[in-house]
């Protein structure tokens, strides 16, 4: 039978800095302080766990663990599951930190799990650091009124996903949504409003696509959103999905339904493409559905995008 055990682990900042008696052994001792210092290293949270796994499989072998932190949407993993797994929720006198889980194919022995639980101390305020800079990190790429990424996090990660794509023959596709009549929505119900159709927008948005998928704010009341390992028929079905929800918003100003839709142009990313380009054609076929009338889906080819 498969175990699972899970804990709360409370840590204070003592605890970690002056205590090595919670491990057994020297041996453990030495692992401890190899940890400390090779932890201090990095403020990446896939590098800090990375040395972690590497280091602790001196003193306790296991599989893998996952990482979750809900509050952000951070969910990783290293190493693979297995059969039996201890859970830790890493708690500070501040700060929620998240859960650690930890798998192998054995049950873990308790000698293990103090050891585990003692290299715990080790890790936990390094991670506080990496979640604060990854925070720190993920504002900085968001645009401030939408929470959408902005154009640094778009051509960053664009550029990212365009040469693994390539790398591993996999379809993605872009779409570029324009909020249809935005200046007749901010001189009519007011620039408030306006923000109000933009922050709801982008909230539907994200609700509507899939986890892996990613939506920016490209200017104005224009977006881009991202869809990897998509083909035509599913983008073209994820991008009608996103023209229904949004001219669904019925938002409500001074008792009236801002009138609300958008123009979607979608491409499909090439083998000779560039950012820019995937970009341009996507472009091209938003502008195409404004011009035949908006609130529509519109796909571009590479023959129409060349002659326009």
């Amino acid at each position: 039978m498969p175990t699972q055990i899970g804990t709360t682990v409370d840590f204070n900042e003592t605890k970690v800095i002056f205590s090595s008696t919670d491990l057994a052994g020297q041996q453990e001792s030495d692992l401890r302080w190899r940890l400390i210092q090779a932890l201090q290293t990095t403020l990446e949270m896939e590098t800090l766990f990375n040395i972690f796994f590497e280091q602790v499989q001196s003193q306790v072998s296991f599989d893998g663990f996952s990482y979750r932190l809900d509050l952000l949407d951070i969910d990783l993993h290293v190493g693979k599951q297995s059969l039996h797994s201890c859970s830790y929720r890493l708690i500070t006198q501040q700060d929620y930190l998240g859960e650690l889980t930890f798998y192998r194919s054995k049950r873990f022995p308790e000698r293990e799990l103090i050891v585990l639980e003692g290299l715990l101390n080790v890790i936990v305020f390094p991670l506080r650091n990496a979640i604060r800079y990854r925070d720190a990190v993920t504002a900085a790429l968001a645009d401030p009124l939408t929470g959408a990424g902005n154009r640094i996090a778009l051509n960053n990660t664009l550029q990212r996903e365009i040469e693994l794509a390539k790398r591993y023959a996999q379809s993605m596709a872009v779409l570029m949504v324009d909020l249809d009549k935005f200046k007749d929505i901010n001189d009519t119900f007011g620039h408030s409003c306006g923000d109000q159709v933009l922050k709801k927008m982008v909230k539907k948005i994200k609700e509507e696509i899939r986890g892996s998928d990613v939506i920016f704010r490209y200017g104005g009341e224009e977006f881009v959103v991202l869809l990897t390992n998509t083909d035509l028929n599913t983008a073209t079905y994820i991008a009608e999905r996103l023209r229904i929800c949004v001219a669904n918003l019925g938002l409500q100003q001074n008792g009236e339904t801002v009138p609300t839709s958008v123009s979607i142009g979608l491409s499909i990313l090439h083998p000779e493409d560039s950012v820019n380009r995937l970009l341009e054609r996507a472009d091209f076929a938003m502008y195409s559905a404004k011009n035949d009338g908006r609130n529509q889906v519109k796909v571009c080819t590479e023959t129409a995008a060349a002659d326009g």
